[in-house]
């Protein structure tokens, strides 16, 4: 995923080199595998093939991640003869619309956000999804996973892969424990326990929004998942759509709304300075301070679990009676709606053959998903995936949140609009804002930012 989904710091496992601009560096092959020493049962509708043709990915998936990636296709390999063939990068987001106007696209692209996605299908890049991916679409992801592979004209191009769920509030168990504090059921239940807690003496939230070039995000995910709560999915879908205007008063409301926690000095920055080191502090270590009592709530999305870390070095424990544990952002009202935001990524081809085929209808299917799942550290929106796969509590948690039909789901808001807006104009007025500029100020220029056509 990209830096603005998946907020992980990469060290790249293959490099983009600009020759002939194409990407090159493969993670590290699996080995060989013998389908007779496989159990082929569940791929035996891909078909097998003569000869071991390849199929090139591409997509921003490094590290670990990426060797868990591969190793999720093995056994499709042994099985249908097909060697599939993976580059990660943190070049792909930047190159690969230059490398699909050049030829030189990889077959499929894993590709991060919506806005992407959108650029690449307009511009005539993407092939058409073939029928038998349309069809698991249809059986095992909701009607709004399917919309964000389809293009303006109605086109549907991509499945999609992989999910997370954002608007989580981290806590420590044993903290609440002893003072008493009960996990809020609506948004003015989670003030009164900021208020509470502040009056305790301990400052209530720890916040982070540095990312390098990418400063900011962390206060956009902040924003939106007000405004879904607040205002609503239309609203929301009007709002990220540009229907109604960037300054609008809903998105006036969400942003006051939450700088009445990191704009207050009483609030934040606990454990890490005023309100002023929000925007210095890299966001995979604002939420540490909850580990020796110098807070007690941080705001991170559910892949956050992998950024907890002990200065002795020594494993935390996440569970609901371990060192940290989460709950989601309330409903504005207590027993409203479950309304949560999310990131994940969608796969597309730029290529045609039987083997790209085959392998698109893998990755769309409930067998990967329940593969990837089952090797640790990430969900899925599949519905056909066991959530006792899942690798922790709070991914368990993820996946029957989407999975459940009465959560209304709306991607990173941010992700959806255009990228003069959401990967720049709204990161810096974050920034500006957390500076002091006031909220009417930093939406008026942001809204002024936005493509006319």
């Amino acid at each position: 995923m990209s830096v603005k989904q998946h907020r992980r710091l990469f060290v790249p496992v293959a490099a983009a080199a600009v020759m002939g601009l194409a990407l090159t560096g493969c993670t590290g092959d699996i080995a060989a595998q013998d389908a007779a020493d496989t159990d082929c049962s569940a791929y035996t509708d891909y078909g097998t093939f003569e000869g071991n043709p390849e199929v090139s990915i591409g997509g921003t998936i490094q590290d670990d991640e990426a060797d868990r990636l591969v190793q999720s296709w093995a056994d499709f390999q042994a099985c249908t003869g097909i060697t599939v063939n993976y580059t990660g990068t943190k070049e792909f987001e930047a190159q690969i619309a230059v490398l699909a106007e050049g030829g030189s696209a990889p077959d499929i692209g894993i590709i991060p956000q919506p806005g992407l996605f959108n650029k690449l299908a307009d511009a005539g890049f993407l092939k058409p999804a073939p029928e038998a991916v349309e069809a698991n679409v249809d059986k095992w992801w909701s009607t709004d996973w399917k919309g964000y592979g389809t293009a303006s004209d109605g086109t549907f191009y991509a499945a999609p892969l992989m999910a997370s769920v954002k608007g989580y509030v981290w806590y420590s168990p044993s903290m609440f424990e002893e003072k008493g504090y009960e996990v809020p059921t609506s948004l003015d239940e989670m003030m009164t326990l900021t208020a509470k807690i502040a009056a305790d003496g301990t400052v209530p939230w720890c916040a982070g929004v540095g990312s390098g070039d990418a400063t900011g995000w962390p206060g956009t995910d902040w924003v939106e998942d007000y405004v879904l709560r607040q205002a609503g999915a239309d609203t929301y879908d009007k709002w990220v759509k540009h229907e109604i205007p960037f300054n609008d008063p809903a998105i006036v409301k969400a942003f006051d709304s939450v700088g009445e926690i990191l704009k207050n000095p009483e609030y934040v920055n606990g454990g890490l300075g005023d309100v002023s080191s929000i925007i210095s502090t890299e966001f995979g270590d604002a939420g540490l301070p909850i580990l020796d009592g110098s807070c007690a709530l941080h705001h991170q999305a559910s892949f956050y679990e992998g950024f907890w870390k002990k200065a002795d070095g020594s494993a935390v424990t996440v569970a609901p009676d371990g060192d940290v544990y989460a709950f989601l952002l309330p409903p504005a009202e207590a027993g409203g709606e479950q309304a949560v935001t999310g990131g994940g990524e969608l796969v597309s081809a730029f290529n045609e053959s039987d083997e790209i085929t085959a392998v698109l209808s893998y990755l769309s299917s409930d067998t990967w998903a329940n593969n990837r799942v089952e090797l640790g550290g990430v969900i899925s929106a599949n519905t056909g995936l066991d959530a006792s796969l899942a690798s922790s509590d709070i991914l368990k948690q993820s996946v029957e949140i989407l999975q459940d039909p009465n959560t209304v789901f709306r991607f990173d808001g941010s992700d959806l609009m255009p990228g003069a807006v959401g990967t720049d104009s709204f990161w810096k007025g974050i920034v500006n804002w957390l500076s002091g500029d006031d909220t009417q100020k930093v939406v008026d220029t942001i809204e002024s930012s936005w493509p006319k056509s």
